[in-house]
């Protein structure tokens, strides 16, 4: 297991700044999750980590060396691409034996960490077969499965389940949890999925435009986000500004919005008068004595629950019922509690 220091770091290619003066750590067998949309940084971030980028400024730290300027083959690290990037003319035995060959291990410890990875990664029956003989999951079990055979302190994931489908995907991802938890390995993980995020980390980082917005655990990050952006981009709260109009009775703040009063008792205390409130659509009661109501403009089956998009007075959000025979055109009235409405700094 290796600890991750980085500090201030930075990467700019001309003019345009790409991550700036990131700071964080991640301890020793965590799992850290970059999460974040297209463009934020995260993917630019993980390649300084792994050496594929040097960064204009800032140091990185793995396993207490400062590996700033090492190259890729000489941190204790080890990366698995998007795309695989398996070698097609290998069996599945030659590719996660390949980084061992590298090393030049012995063919006796090479033969027994091969037969060790493929029984923890269910590839036994694999092991003479070309990798387009394989299916997408066990395709990406093999790439993980090179990258452990290294013994890694640290392993690195660049969006590895981005090819798969959605079953196979929830499948995958709770096998490189168990392998990353068995193996106790530092592991840092990139994607811009929530759920991903959420099932897989220890911690979190949410990044936007090159900086960080948010570090916390799953829970804290669903139920207490920082910002506007972290409320609107984790589990899609409804934001929407409001206007501190003063203080409630039994505590707590007595705000005013477009789809009506409400009270918050966010243990936070309001920053400035008007501000952005955020809200889960799960959390509202439907009920025909909610003092809050909008018409509902579309609705969607979700299984579990029926999805709601209701406006009133040109504010559109959301509501989430478990079961609901209302239809497009009807009033829908609800009600939220104070602990669940959550105050927040306007949008930048």
């Amino acid at each position: 297991m290796s600890k991750i220091i980085v500090q201030d770091l930075t990467m700019q290619f001309d003019q345009f700044v790409a991550v700036n003066k990131v700071s964080f750590e991640v301890q020793q067998g965590e799992f850290v999750t970059l999460l974040g949309p297209s463009g934020c940084g995260k993917t630019t971030l993980l390649k300084m980590i792994s050496g594929f980028l040097t960064p204009t400024q800032g140091r990185i730290h793995i396993g207490g060396k400062d590996v700033t300027r090492t190259p890729p083959e000489d941190r204790d690290t080890a990366l698995c691409f998007q795309s695989y990037a398996l070698f097609p003319h290998m069996t599945v035995r030659g590719n996660l034996e390949f980084g061992l060959r590298q090393q030049r291990t012995p063919a006796g410890d090479r033969k027994a960490r091969v037969s060790q990875i493929a029984v923890q990664l269910s590839l036994e029956q694999q092991l003479g077969k070309l990798p387009n003989a394989l299916s997408g999951g066990q395709q990406q079990r093999v790439a993980l499965g090179r990258a452990l055979s290294m013994q890694p302190g640290v392993i690195l994931f660049d969006e590895p389940l981005s090819n798969l489908d959605a079953k196979l995907r929830d499948q995958v991802r709770f096998e490189i949890k168990r392998i990353q938890h068995e193996n106790a390995l530092t592991a840092v993980y990139v994607t811009h999925d929530q759920s991903e995020a959420l099932a897989l980390s220890d911690r979190v980082i949410v990044m936007r435009d090159g900086q960080i917005e948010q570090i916390a655990t799953p829970e804290d990050l669903y139920h207490t986000p920082a910002t506007s952006f972290v409320a609107d981009f984790i589990g899609n709260a409804n934001v929407m500004p409001a206007e501190v109009i003063g203080e409630a009775d039994g505590g707590g703040w007595i705000l005013d919005s477009k789809i009506g009063q409400l009270i918050s008792r966010d243990p936070r205390d309001p920053q400035a008068k008007k501000i952005n409130i955020a809200w889960r659509p799960e959390l509202a009661h439907v009920t025909p004595e909610g003092p809050l109501s909008g018409t509902v403009v579309s609705r969607a089956f979700q299984g579990n629950f029926t999805d709601l998009h209701v406006v009133t007075q040109g504010q559109s959000y959301r509501l989430q019922v478990p079961h609901s025979d209302v239809s497009v055109g009807d009033e829908v009235a609800f009600g939220l509690d104070a602990k669940d409405v959550l105050m927040l700094e306007p949008s930048r």
